[in-house]
């Protein structure tokens, strides 16, 4: 939801890559959210065709977080939708406002979405 957030080069290489990262076996799971009604960067339709022929699984949630609802939407190959599991309590977490560790709830959601370890480790000293 941050999009004044500039990260360092590297960080971030799968943004816009989700789909095609997936179709190649390389990423596990992607992860996308916004306040509801505020984003249309969610990308069903590019998904859509996939999840139909139940190469990819789709979750989508609706999450309460005052002042407004939060729309998490997740996919997963098969086989990786625990991946999507965990990802949700976390979200609901977020949302409700009971995280007790931010750091290593954002390197564990890294590691759902199939980061590498260094990747999560700059990401995570580039946000403190």
């Amino acid at each position: 939801m941050d999009d004044e957030l500039t990260l360092p080069p590297g960080i971030g290489p799968h943004n816009d890559r989700e789909l095609e990262l997936m179709l190649a076996g390389t990423k596990p799971m992607a992860m996308f959210s916004d306040a509801l009604h505020v984003s249309d960067y969610f990308p069903d339709a590019d998904f859509a065709p996939h999840v139909t022929a139940g190469t990819i699984i789709r979750v989508e949630e609706i999450i309460p977080r005052p002042p407004f609802e939060m729309r998490y939407l997740f996919f997963a190959l098969p086989g990786e939708e625990w991946r999507i599991e965990e990802a949700l309590i976390m979200s609901r977490n977020l949302c409700a406002g009971t995280v007790k560790d931010h750091d290593a709830d954002s390197a564990r959601m890294g590691e759902l979405l199939g980061y590498a370890p260094e990747d999560i480790d700059t990401f995570l000293k580039h946000t403190r």
